[in-house]
């Protein structure tokens, strides 16, 4: 079959690259010294509570690798073995006004042929994860990172970029406050790291009922919830086995690699169905974004066996439960019939991760990795699905005809 390619590309999974000032312009005075730049060598640094963070291994995004400098790695088709450290720097670039602001964004949607596409903060990569022992400090700087959003990208752009602001739940009252000021400022879509939250005495799963006020007033905004591959929640785990010489995405081991998989996505989602928030909310629309797809068949596996051995313990069954509430972007390398054959065809959306390393130089590079769609599904994949998501209208002038 010839792959249909004209379909209006909705990318489910595009990101800005902030400038140095995103986590500090906003902050307030007395967390002022808790988060700085620094420079180690020749490299700058950020440090948060006193500890150098180089989870990101260059925070002002000045020289950043270009977009699709890793492919080769992540299309397994990296032969000559090299790591990605190595293959970034023989692609860097200066950061250009299309990583940085909406309008250059714009103009190089249209160079792409993409229609509008969901914009995620790069740096909320490694705020939660390195500030959670202090979750005062934490909601600081993601109020700080929202008004600098605000600011300099808005939360809607020319209802073409959708930005997500992220909301942290470690202190419920000061997620409430942020949801509120996130809505009042339009945001159609909001990001949450896949991860237990930090209060002041302990780890919470945000799914308890504890935090039913916040998800209460997202079903009743009726806005979709993104959950996003972030520093994964782990590293204290992973640590046990093999002490890291340095917490740099580019440098993590084999084992590293293998043994981190895809247990912060499905963590998640299981808790939100396990303890019970799509069913108390059910009309919730929660994606997946940048987690892959391979941890699906296995995942729905155990749900049908622990289902069958205790039913009781499970407030409705917890694939029907997964069907309704959540969407998935596979890796663009991935396989979208993970999704298609576990989820379904109107779940299931694409994202090519432009600009960052390990995604597309530019987001039609996927035609190279299609599976091969038939017109419609293409219609779905590469746009309906995500527009459906946010409550857009769709594209596919079949579904027109029909109204």
């Amino acid at each position: 079959m010839t792959q249909f390619t004209d379909a209006p590309i909705f990318d489910a999974d595009q990101h800005m690259y902030e400038t140095p000032d995103a986590l500090t312009k906003y902050l307030p005075d007395k967390y002022k010294s808790a988060v700085s730049f620094v420079q180690v060598g020749h490299q700058t640094r950020i440090s948060i509570l006193g500890k150098i963070r180089d989870y990101i291994p260059n925070p002002t995004f000045d020289k950043v690798a270009a977009p699709g400098a890793w492919e080769a790695f992540f299309a397994a088709e990296n032969h000559e073995g090299k790591t990605l450290t190595q293959m970034a720097r023989e692609r860097v670039m200066e950061s250009i006004p299309a990583f940085r602001a909406p309008e250059p964004r714009i103009a190089a949607l249209d160079n792409q042929s993409v229609q509008e596409a969901l914009i995620y903060p790069t740096l909320a990569n490694l705020v939660e994860h390195s500030a959670s022992e202090d979750p005062e400090l934490c909601s600081a700087m993601i109020h700080a990172l929202n008004r600098w959003m605000l600011e300099t990208w808005g939360f809607t752009h020319e209802n073409r970029l959708f930005m997500t602001p992220v909301i942290n739940l470690g202190l419920l009252d000061e997620g409430m406050r942020e949801l509120e000021y996130v809505l009042e400022n339009g945001a159609k879509a909001i990001l949450i790291k896949p991860a237990p939250v930090r209060n002041w005495k302990e780890w919470r799963s945000p799914s308890l009922p504890e935090f039913d006020p916040f998800w209460r007033e997202v079903e009743a905004a009726g806005l979709p919830v993104v959950l996003h591959a972030s520093q994964p929640p782990l590293d204290d785990y992973i640590n046990k086995w093999e002490p890291p010489n340095s917490q740099v995405f580019t440098e993590m081991s084999a084992f590293r690699w293998i043994a981190l998989g895809h247990r912060e996505i499905t963590d998640m989602i299981t808790a939100l169905i396990t303890h019970g928030t799509f069913t108390r909310f059910p009309k919730l629309r929660v994606a997946s974004i940048e987690n892959g797809s391979a941890w699906l068949h296995p995942l729905f596996h155990d749900y049908e066996d622990f289902y069958k051995k205790m039913p009781q313990a499970f407030p409705e069954h917890p694939i029907d439960v997964f069907r309704r509430n959540i969407w998935v972007s596979p890796f663009w390398e991935g396989s979208v019939a993970d999704v298609v054959e576990t989820v379904g065809w109107d779940r299931v959306m694409f994202g090519s991760d432009f600009p960052h390393p390990e995604g597309l130089q530019e987001p039609t590079g996927y035609w190279r990795y299609a599976e091969g769609m038939d017109e419609k599904r293409t219609y779905d994949f590469m746009g309906d699905n995500a527009r459906r998501f946010l409550g857009l209208p769709v594209r596919n002038p079949a579904e027109f005809a029909a109204v």
